[in-house]
């Protein structure tokens, strides 16, 4: 109980981190960063504590990483800056579950009772329930719909990465091997931290492409940044790390190295019918830690479909 509770609270503060380091740095660059220091956390638990690279699920977990680490949080970073903490970490944790549940159904032939279905339908109602808020601009419009495009990849990602988890798993379990919850972390970590670094390659070639061909981006005197048809030069890394480098620091060990290892440790000592529902609620979690470092005031209307989507979670979970 105790694992579940601190995960749900540390995936609470990932998200309002994460969105914060996203606004600073950008998505996708912080998103790599976060990665590359959770791996190194991980990797010296794993190697020290756990299996290290061991196992038959090796190259499943690396998969799971790719498609959740990878795709998932790529766009959960990509959600951050355009819909806030609140909103993105209720699409993903609330989508994710039907998801999987359709990928396990279609794939590994896991049935879905009439429960379930109903729970994951009462999920969709609350999200659209709460991503109905007004926007005065057309803009605004559109930074909204690309950040509910993304925030919902992410929640592909997150379910999809959790199906090739418990297959992972279940070769492990075969195999009679033993797998940890911080030597999976630390094996999925992997294939999310390469699928990162690509997108941050991608990201990086096309500004450089973009720059190459803007003869005002320097000063000819100084070399240095200037600004661009009224926009400020673009910030360096040096001050990128300046102003969100503690920021990233703590999102890479509130999110993918304590909030996952203390979820696996919740689901290695209690029933998943109980962890589930608990970690189900981090969207309402999230609600006044955005509220204090992000100063958003969710509406009405936002708070009543979260609630009914959190709900709609936390009866899916106890339905299985």
């Amino acid at each position: 109980m105790l694992g579940a509770v601190l995960a749900t609270i540390l995936f609470a503060f990932s998200a309002v981190s994460g969105a914060r380091v996203a606004k600073l740095m950008g998505g996708t660059e912080a998103n790599f960063w976060r990665l590359s220091l959770a791996t190194l956390f991980l990797a010296a638990l794993a190697h020290a504590f756990g299996a290290g690279l061991a196992g038959n699920g090796f190259y499943i977990f690396i998969l799971s990483g790719c498609v959740g680490f990878g795709l998932g949080d790529v766009s959960l970073f990509q959600a951050y800056p355009r819909l806030g903490s609140r909103l993105t970490i209720l699409i993903v944790h609330c989508l994710a579950a039907p998801f999987a549940g359709l990928v396990e159904w279609l794939w590994l032939g896991t049935t879905l009772s009439a429960a379930q279905m109903l729970c994951g339908a009462v999920i969709l109602v609350g999200v659209a329930v709460a991503l109905a808020p007004a926007h005065a601009s057309q803009e605004a419009r559109r930074q909204f719909g690309i950040g509910i495009f993304f925030a919902v990849l992410g929640a592909i990602g997150q379910g999809g990465g959790v199906v090739l988890s418990r297959k992972a798993y279940e070769l492990c379990r075969l195999a009679e091997q033993p797998m940890d919850g911080i030597t999976a972390a630390y094996q999925r970590i992997l294939g999310g931290v390469i699928i990162s670094g690509l997108a941050l390659l991608v990201v990086k070639r096309q500004f450089l492409i973009a720059g190459a061909g803007d003869s005002q981006s320097k000063s000819p005197s100084t070399g240095k940044p200037t600004a661009v048809e009224g926009k400020p030069p673009a910030p360096s890394t040096a001050e990128k790390w300046r102003k969100s480098g503690k920021w990233i620091v703590f999102n890479a060990l509130a999110g993918p190295t304590l909030g996952v290892s203390c979820y696996q440790w919740a689901l290695k000592t209690t029933p998943s019918a109980v962890v589930l529902p608990i970690v189900a609620l981090s969207p309402l979690v999230v609600m006044p830690f955005a509220r204090w470092l992000e100063q958003e005031r969710p509406s009405r209307r936002s708070t009543i479909g979260a609630v009914i989507a959190v709900a709609g979670a936390v009866a899916l979970a106890l339905a299985k």
